[in-house]
């Protein structure tokens, strides 16, 4: 066990009796260090599978860990904190969406360019890759909205039917049914685009 792990679990065995305000803080930032470090990365990928904005997915990353630090007196009650703070930033980005939904999206090819792996990989295979990872992006896009939210949390995020479940509100045979057609539909979409090449 690191001694963050072991600082968060002492926290949350901690009676606020116990102690005083001062060492009973000291613990709880202790604990919400460790969930920054244990869960920015993936939090910043949700936001960014959404948003496809560097800046405004950790902006959201930032303002899920905002409404974790206000919450903090009850975060000892969730019972996964992974699960927790994807539904956190997930609603965020989501509401972030609605309101920029005048504003026009538009990929940012520096961007990805900057994290595909370049390591071993020609100028060539560097392109083709960056070109294919746009277009699968782009198939993405063009899913139904509760198609691509599925496939977006379990595909990017990997969390279990379970997880997407409780993230979307929804139950566990609805996100099956629709990570099913997600799948489908970008086959179709990816074949399609094949055979225009």
């Amino acid at each position: 066990m690191s001694t963050s792990q072991a600082i968060y679990a002492g926290w949350m065995e901690i009676p606020n009796s116990a102690v005083n305000d001062e060492t009973r803080l000291r613990a709880e930032d202790a604990a919400l260090a460790v969930l920054v470090d244990q869960y920015a990365g993936a939090l910043y990928r949700v936001a960014y599978s959404v948003l496809r904005n560097p800046a405004d997915a950790e902006d959201a990353v930032q303002e899920a860990f905002l409404r974790v630090l206000r919450h903090r007196d009850s975060l000892g009650e969730v019972r996964d904190h992974r699960v927790w703070l994807i539904r956190i930033v997930w609603n965020i980005v989501l509401d972030r969406k609605r309101r920029a939904k005048s504003r026009p999206e538009t990929d940012d090819v520096d961007e990805l360019a900057r994290v595909l792996p370049s390591t071993g990989l020609s100028a060539e295979e560097v392109a083709a890759a960056a070109q294919h990872h746009a277009r699968v992006l782009a198939c993405v896009d063009r899913l139904p909205p509760k198609e691509r939210q599925v496939l977006i949390l379990s595909a990017f995020e990997e969390l279990t039917s379970v997880e997407i479940a409780s993230v979307l509100g929804i139950t566990e045979s609805s996100v099956r049914s629709r990570l099913f057609r997600a799948r489908n539909l970008m086959a179709g979409l990816l074949d399609h685009q094949r055979s225009l090449r």
